[in-house]
């Protein structure tokens, strides 16, 4: 209950209106507010993305969005053979070899920025998270750049850019600041190859926003809920993203009238606000690496169809490795601030120290092993 009620603070502390509404109309699956559809039901969700024409960059939407920081050149746009040559290049920068090629980056800072919990000593996760992601990146995409200016340079172009583009009011010179940031983060990076500048710039903000937003909340919910002697298992890291929904909801525009499963019209124009954090039952269920959900339940925190997103070895190898690491400390969380401005839930910090268990070990002189179960 401790680990739920933390982590439900990062949602009510970034975004307190909005998904007070998501909470209050979950128990339909698809319901009709005006020229909005908020889509909650697991069936839905999947059919929202795979059966009704999407319009990918319209405003209001995730596409819209990753438009004003790219200016229009980027994956979203693309249709036919162009897309699917972008998305092949992107899977091969995130698949197995790209995988393997980049995890000793942030094992190694793992390792480093960890350090200090043996000793004793409290540590701030969120800066680690950020560090990681950045580094991450910046290899991903051979830029020579300080992996926490990168990071900080794309939370910021991000959460500028959600700010134009998630419903509600909008404070004067929203837009303005969104372009502006995005033209700074355009100015650090470089295009990688054959990827535009505009591919090299999604990329930044995908890796980095949710990577910052997962690897500190994951933690924590692993901390209060003493899941760490699961941390050998696979189905630890798949669990947490499933209940931490990194990105909880994806607002789309339809480009063509359809109907969704429960007699529910969408027309052509209409956005449609799908709750990915209710289709994955992150609500309700709380994470059991003894009894983790289906992989294709599991699979729905990457998205579904033709634009799933490409990153998901990357991010499951990543918060494997982050929770193995910490695991062997057995921290505690003592102490959680919400970041009220980033793009996606997160902690602006989150103080973990070791645990008792660890702590009268090192005080006696032994040591603690978590075993991690299969």
């Amino acid at each position: 209950m401790r680990a739920r009620t933390r982590d439900r603070r990062v949602y009510l502390g970034s975004h307190p209106v909005l998904f007070a509404l998501l909470a209050a109309t979950r128990r339909r699956p698809a319901l009709r507010l005006g020229g909005n559809v908020l889509v909650h039901d697991r069936e839905a969700f999947v059919a929202a993305l795979t059966r009704i024409p999407l319009d990918r960059t319209a405003p209001g939407t995730t596409g819209g969005a990753a438009g004003r920081l790219t200016g229009g050149d980027l994956l979203f746009d693309q249709q036919g053979d162009t897309h699917r040559q972008s998305r092949r290049d992107t899977a091969e920068l995130l698949g197995a070899a790209g995988v393997t090629r980049l995890r000793p980056i942030w094992t190694d800072l793992f390792s480093q920025r960890l350090r200090p919990l043996a000793d004793g000593q409290p540590v701030d996760l969120v800066p680690i998270a950020a560090e990681a992601a950045g580094a991450t990146a910046a290899a991903l995409l051979e830029l020579d750049i300080d992996p926490r200016t990168l990071a900080a340079a794309t939370q910021e172009a991000a959460a500028a850019a959600a700010r134009a583009h998630l419903p509600g009011l909008r404070a004067p010179g929203t837009d303005r600041e969104a372009e502006e940031a995005a033209a700074r983060l355009s100015g650090l990076v470089t295009p990688r190859g054959e990827a535009g500048a505009g591919l090299a710039v999604i990329l930044a903000v995908a890796a980095i926003t949710t990577t910052v937003a997962t690897l500190p909340r994951a933690a924590a919910w692993a901390a209060d809920a003493n899941l760490w002697g699961y941390a050998g298992s696979p189905a630890l890291a798949d669990e947490l993203l499933r209940v931490t929904a990194p990105t909880p909801l994806l607002p789309r525009v339809a480009a063509a009238d359809g109907v969704l499963p429960g007699g529910c019209p969408v027309r052509a124009g209409d956005r449609m606000l799908l709750v990915a954090r209710h289709a994955l039952d992150a609500h309700g269920r709380d994470p059991d690496p003894a009894r983790p959900a289906s992989a294709q339940i599991a699979q729905l925190a990457f998205g579904v169809g033709p634009h799933a997103c490409p990153g998901a070895r990357l991010a499951r190898t990543q918060l494997g490795d982050f929770l193995r690491a910490l695991a062997v400390h057995e921290p505690r969380v003592v102490r959680a601030r919400v970041d009220r401005k980033a793009a996606l839930p997160a902690w602006r910090s989150l103080i973990i120290e070791p645990g008792p268990t660890v702590r009268r070990a090192k005080r006696d002189g032994g040591q603690s092993v978590t075993a991690g179960k299969a």
